[in-house]
């Protein structure tokens, strides 16, 4: 009788009144691959760095390491490899070239050149425009790739953005 009246009294109990409430929206993406192709991931970054009187440079390696030559000081942790993945077959050889063996960045002062480019991959191989033979190891056939350069910096480099575009060709044999 009494586990009754308890049920009953929980049932009756007065409503709690809705909290205010807020919400936002986000982005869904996805990317559906055809067989042979491939994507960029994400672009090749060399971080924030500062200049000085002096010019250097700033090599981002494949693995993701970030370092320095001459006049140039790495600021925070920045920077990080371009990554491509595509899907292919299993075993099947594709070559891979770049457009261009190095490429110029513009911003607001003097542009800056990128070169050296390099594919990670065991072991690691200088990209150019004569292509660089790889095997799709992966038994489903998807496959990704780092690439990392090296920025040229001029002395007293005026701060800002600069950008500029490299193209990476793949042909599956």
């Amino acid at each position: 009788m009494q586990r009754g009246l308890a049920l009953l009294a929980l049932c009756l109990a007065p409503a709690v009144p809705a909290l205010a409430q807020s919400g936002t929206q986000a982005q869904a993406e996805a990317i559906v691959l055809r067989p042979l192709s491939f994507f960029k991931v994400n672009d090749l970054d060399f971080g924030d760095i500062i200049p000085s009187a002096s010019a250097g440079t700033v090599t981002i390696e494949p693995d993701g390491s970030r370092s320095r030559t001459g006049g140039v000081t790495l600021a925070g942790d920045g920077g990080e490899p371009a990554r491509f993945a595509g899907l292919g077959s299993f075993n099947r050889q594709v070559n891979i070239s770049l457009g261009s063996n190095m490429i110029w960045i513009t911003g607001p002062g003097t542009r800056m050149r990128v070169r050296n480019f390099e594919i990670g991959s065991t072991p690691t191989a200088i990209l150019s425009t004569t292509p660089t033979r790889f095997r799709i190891t992966s038994p489903l056939g998807n496959y990704n790739f780092p690439v990392g350069g090296t920025l040229e910096v001029g002395a007293n480099q005026a701060p800002g953005d600069y950008s500029g575009t490299f193209t990476i060709t793949l042909n599956y044999l």
